[in-house]
């Protein structure tokens, strides 16, 4: 009998240790972002300071390298979740898609990409790129979409009075520039710094700070995911709070330092430069609350654009209940 009994505890011990016992095991999800940027510094921080950690969950990081290939990922099940502009999100839904992927958090709240340009321009002027060719990034995607918005709005009409490349890669752009293409890009920290310090191109703008708010990049995971892993969505939720709540309360040099493990690459004097330029324009969210005027202003934009012919509806979308209960934890 205590053959039996050692043989039955022997057994409960290796399923455990399989499983991970509710009380104290952690677990691996994949989150597949749509670029590595300090862009997007609060889940850097929320990761090299152990956040996620602290709400039992282990994240396993692949780049997508482009919103459409993240989702991609998402829907096929390579990604529990996945972090892009939420035009993803209301494409997929309008395509009548039952499992269709579902916002329930929100990191930016603005562009973080900036013009850059061949030389220094230091009065520049958006009458500056008439006649001229801006690689944009794919179209019906935010960067590009946002692009369009801030040309329309300063009386610059894309196809007539400026030429836009939406035939390059996202993670292909600033090379495609290197390499001759373009009068202008548009890049995201920190290869549009890194740009600017080897001379191979300028800040000329940002073109967040002339767009306004707009919700940028945010998480979703499919309905069917949600619907069966609440904990693991509040978890990862709760995290990305608390890195939010670090950066806001922490100086330039102190997130600078947070972000070091997260792009070894990149010195410290560099990433603080990028961080105050991002944290000056206002940047990051405060909270991962979506808000439904920005949404909406968002849906605005890609309609503006001609990519979007039906308006998704907010409460369809977007799920603020773990946003909202990670606040008040």
């Amino acid at each position: 009998m205590k053959h039996i009994w050692l043989i039955i505890a022997a057994s409960l011990l290796t399923v455990l240790l399989m499983t991970g016992c509710e009380s104290g095991g952690i677990k691996e999800i994949t989150l597949c972002e749509v670029t590595h940027s300090i862009f997007y510094a609060p889940q850097y921080v929320a990761i090299n300071k152990g956040f996620f950690e602290e709400e039992g969950l282990k994240i396993n990081l692949v780049n997508g390298g482009g919103a459409d290939r993240v989702m991609t990922a998402v829907l096929s099940g390579q990604a529990e979740i996945g972090f892009s502009g939420p035009e993803a999100c209301i494409y997929v839904y309008n395509e009548g898609k039952e499992d269709y992927s579902i916002v329930f958090a929100q990191l930016t709240k603005r562009d973080g990409s900036f013009l850059v340009g061949r030389e220094p321009m230091p009065d520049f002027k958006w009458d500056d790129v008439r006649g001229k060719m801006i690689i944009g990034g794919r179209k019906g995607g935010v960067p590009e979409m946002t692009l369009e918005y801030v040309l329309k709005k300063n009386k610059i009409i894309p196809g007539r009075d400026v030429e836009i490349d939406t035939s390059i890669q996202f993670d292909l752009m600033g090379g495609a520039f290197l390499s001759g293409q373009g009068d202008f890009v548009t890049l995201f920290e920190p290869v549009a710094s890194s740009f600017e310090r080897e001379k191979a191109g300028y800040i000329v703008c940002s073109i967040g700070s002339e767009s306004g708010e707009i919700p940028y990049t945010a998480y979703y995971a499919k309905k069917s995911y949600i619907e069966k892993n609440p904990d693991i969505i509040q978890a990862f939720t709760n995290a990305i709070y608390k890195g939010q709540q670090w950066v806001e309360n922490h100086s330039d040099r102190e997130v600078a330092e947070a972000l070091q493990e997260s792009f070894p690459d990149t010195d410290l004097e560099l990433l603080e430069t990028v961080v105050n330029r991002y944290k000056t324009q206002d940047t990051w969210n405060k909270t991962p609350v979506m808000k439904e005027e920005a949404f909406n202003r968002l849906q605005e934009v890609i309609k503006e654009a001609g990519e979007l012919k039906e308006m998704a509806p907010f409460d369809k979308i977007v799920d603020n209940t773990f946003a909202e209960n990670a606040i008040k934890k």
